[in-house]
């Protein structure tokens, strides 16, 4: 049954191959929405570690250091570098603000003063030692020495930092303290959080000390629902493969009504049919996984934000293409098993 199994998409390859393209696409898609999804957390977590920082101080009330900062004052660094454990702390801004001539591209702006911790290290040129000089993410297209403009002030770019970027594709950019505090804090002297190295094991009453993963989920808040909203489209993207093979099985199933009952009466068991209908699904779903895996990787790099496909998606996917080749066969084999082994003496 195997061999007449695999005789039938030798007979019927146009179709089929028109089926392995539709599915693997869907694949590809499926694998693309999870690297997109992973890509989101990857993202942020690259982020922070390029900050070598080992622990942010925020007020008790704050969720993190970023986008549920609680303004402190940029003084208290220096309670918290007397703590036991710190090597060193610095006062730490962070902020959204508008970029460009006419304001329309949001950056992420981070800011520490000069030789504090806090700043990565850049790919080209250098970090900010004064103000009105940033180092940027190479996303936004701004080369050392040419100028770009935050919130309608102009910063000389001194440094380039590869493919930094948070929230989704946002580019970073990374100022001295001072600039920040001018541009978003009406030049008071003030800090989202305290960045240190070394983890402090106190820290003065109304404080408390996040970790680098607290700061990682603190960037990722924002970007919950979307990545629940990937997730269920993903599952939905499940659903549409198994119907395209699915559809395609059952109606070669109903072409071979006359085929099963002949099989039927010589004799052959009715589930070894079942068994060749069910290999049939399983083949096509394995080959238009592995054109979708192949979909996925060549397509990956041409988004807009940040895909990273997860190593154990691609282990993943040929055990998942398999199942949704067995559940797309279940009518087919139902169909087959239904077939009257009499239909093989009928005429045309």
């Amino acid at each position: 049954m195997l061999t007449a199994a695999l005789r039938d998409l030798q007979w019927r390859r146009r179709r089929f191959a028109v089926a392995v393209l539709g599915a693997a696409l869907v694949f590809a898609m499926t694998l693309l929405l999870t690297g997109l999804s992973n890509g989101f957390v990857e993202e942020a977590t690259r982020t922070q570690q390029a900050f070598g920082v080992d622990a942010w101080v925020v007020p008790s009330g704050a969720s993190g250091p970023f986008l549920g900062a609680t303004p402190l004052a940029a003084s208290t660094a220096t309670d918290i570098a007397a703590e036991p454990g710190v090597q060193m702390a610095s006062p730490f801004a962070y902020a959204r603000v508008a970029a460009g001539d006419d304001g329309g591209r949001d950056v992420n702006l981070f800011a520490v003063p000069p030789g504090g911790p806090g700043v990565p290290d850049p790919d080209e040129g250098r970090a900010p030692e004064r103000a009105g000089e940033v180092l940027v993410s190479s996303k936004l297209g701004a080369d050392p020495g040419e100028q770009v403009v935050l919130l309608g002030r102009t910063f000389e770019v001194v440094g380039v930092v590869d493919g930094s970027t948070a929230l989704g594709g946002v580019a970073n950019v990374f100022a001295t303290l001072e600039d920040a505090q001018a541009l978003i804090f009406s030049g008071q002297p003030i800090a989202s959080a305290i960045a240190t190295r070394g983890v402090p094991t106190s820290v003065p009453a109304g404080l408390r000390v996040a970790t680098p993963t607290d700061a990682r989920d603190d960037l990722l808040r924002p970007l919950r629902q979307p990545r629940l909203a990937v997730t269920v489209l993903a599952m939905l993207l499940w659903v549409i493969a198994a119907t395209i093979i699915g559809s395609v099985v059952y109606m070669t199933a109903i072409e071979r009504v006359r085929d099963f009952a002949v099989f039927k009466a010589v004799g052959v068991p009715t589930r070894d049919i079942g068994i060749g209908l069910v290999a049939q699904s399983v083949f096509l779903a394995l080959v238009a996984a592995l054109f979708g895996a192949i979909a996925g990787l060549l397509l990956a790099p041409l988004f807009p934000m940040l895909v990273e496909i997860p190593g154990f998606a691609f282990l993943a996917l040929p055990v998942l293409a398999a199942v949704v080749g067995v559940l797309a066969s279940v009518l087919s084999v139902r169909r087959a098993l239904s077939v009257d082994p009499t239909v093989a003496f009928r005429g045309p």
